[in-house]
């Protein structure tokens, strides 16, 4: 059974390593794998089963330039989780307004 859009983006980022990859591609540029998880603590082969994942929730993109890897941030990758967070945001914000004109009306 495959998890809803939402949650596998959110299973994507929610590991420590994960998020710092996300961070560092989020700064703009395309970054080849030796450079993307320099100073991350992780080996090579450890930073393929984490970007796997992030490939997998739609969160990266991989493009072969010659002998080297490179990795982008996909951002629309994001839009699933954004959605769902609005959703749920104008629900609470809904929630609190009338919870605000209940007690005001009472008092």
């Amino acid at each position: 059974m495959s998890r809803p859009e939402p949650a596998r983006v959110f299973a994507a980022l929610g590991d420590p390593i994960r998020l710092a990859l996300i961070d560092r591609l989020a700064r703009g540029e395309a970054l080849p794998l030796g450079r993307l998880v320099e100073g991350c603590g992780i080996s090579r082969q450890g930073a393929s089963k984490h970007l796997k994942v992030l490939e997998e929730a739609g969160l990266i993109q991989a493009e072969t330039l010659g002998r080297e890897r490179h990795l982008r941030l996909e951002p629309a990758g994001l839009e699933p989780a954004r959605s769902y967070l609005d959703a749920i945001g104008q629900g609470w914000e809904t929630a609190l307004q009338s919870l605000k004109a209940h007690v005001e009306g009472k008092g």
